[in-house]
């Protein structure tokens, strides 16, 4: 996979050197004129990593960087700060803000590229991404809980799973999988930025679950429009014949033909809205059973089940949300 720079500088001819210099290299390259510009793309544009210029008109590096840093959807990027000023402060304060490595102008390309190569392989060792979504990983998603339920900060967790995955893997292949899974890990990062805020966090367990961690009053929209987003998606992933049919027939371990309804997701909602947590684990084990109580309930349509009970509340009378 071709891996995104994001050039930010307001001088026209040094984003056009360095969009040459990565192009050559093998990068894709976008750009940004100023810091205003270069949050608008880091958000959404998906960049794996920020070449950052100090001296810019609206909004500067330093305070650029540190809005990178503080937005939950931007936080992970690594920054390589760019000045034509060679001073020992600014190195410390670039550092101290978060940057990850330091370059000046005029630039040896050489040693650019090979700054760039070294930031990116030590923010997938650091990240733990899974390979196939690209998102966040399972050691990466317990820090990020854990972190949460140390500073005491309300919070809810949504655990996705992708139903009927197994026979939909069978039936078109590994390949064809794995193009399912990565059109749910897409589809939660665009709900994500568009109903989410700087605080929400998309990542990918493993296999055909994912998790949302957002703030409690998101987790029932974020939900809907995950649900109303996938069940339009979903018929574009078979073959036509299949899509028309609205199942696919797959023999089962017996080797007796089953038909198997289309994909859909089953999302469970644990929050600390009226339950406090002693570890992660808890907090799991509620997503968990939410999850799979809205299985239940789902009827081929992807559904969520919140968790309402209070500590000490026995599992009666869930409330499922249907989109």
């Amino acid at each position: 996979m071709t891996q995104r720079v994001l050039v930010v500088d307001d001088d026209a001819d040094i984003r056009a050197f360095l969009a040459l210099t990565l192009d050559l290299a093998g990068f894709e390259v976008l750009e940004a004129g100023d810091g205003i510009q270069a949050l608008e793309r880091a958000r959404g544009g998906g960049p794996d990593l920020v070449l950052l210029d100090i001296m810019m008109p609206r909004l500067d590096g330093m305070q650029t960087l540190r809005r990178l840093r503080d937005d939950a959807r931007t936080s992970h990027l690594p920054v390589v700060m760019m000045t034509a000023r060679d001073q020992r402060e600014d190195t410390l304060q670039g550092l101290d803000a978060g940057a990850d490595d330091y370059i000046t102008k005029p630039f040896d390309t050489d040693v650019l590229l090979a700054r760039v190569r070294a930031a990116l392989r030590r923010a997938d060792q650091q990240r733990s991404l899974n390979p196939l979504s690209g998102l966040p990983g399972n050691e990466r998603i317990l820090t990020e809980l854990g972190e949460r339920l140390e500073r005491d900060e309300p919070f809810a967790l949504l655990y996705v799973d992708l139903d009927q995955f197994k026979p939909f893997n069978d039936h078109y292949g590994f390949l064809r999988g794995d193009e399912a899974l990565r059109a749910v890990g897409d589809l939660l990062r665009t709900v994500a930025r568009d109903l989410g805020d700087e605080d929400t966090f998309v990542g990918h367990v493993g296999g055909d679950d994912f998790v949302v961690i957002l703030p409690p009053d998101l987790a029932e929209p974020v939900a809907e429009a995950v649900c109303e987003h996938f069940d339009a998606l979903a018929p574009t992933l078979y073959d036509p014949d299949d899509r028309a049919a609205g199942s696919i027939e797959v023999p089962d371990r017996r080797g007796v033909p089953q038909r198997y309804g289309l994909l859909s997701l089953s999302i469970g909602v644990a929050t600390t809205t009226r339950r406090d947590y002693a570890h992660v684990g808890e907090v799991v084990t509620i997503a968990t059973e939410m999850k799979r109580y809205a299985k239940t309930r789902g009827r081929g349509r992807s559904t969520y089940a919140v968790d309402r009970r209070r500590d000490g509340e026995e599992p009666i009378d869930l409330e499922v949300e249907l989109p």
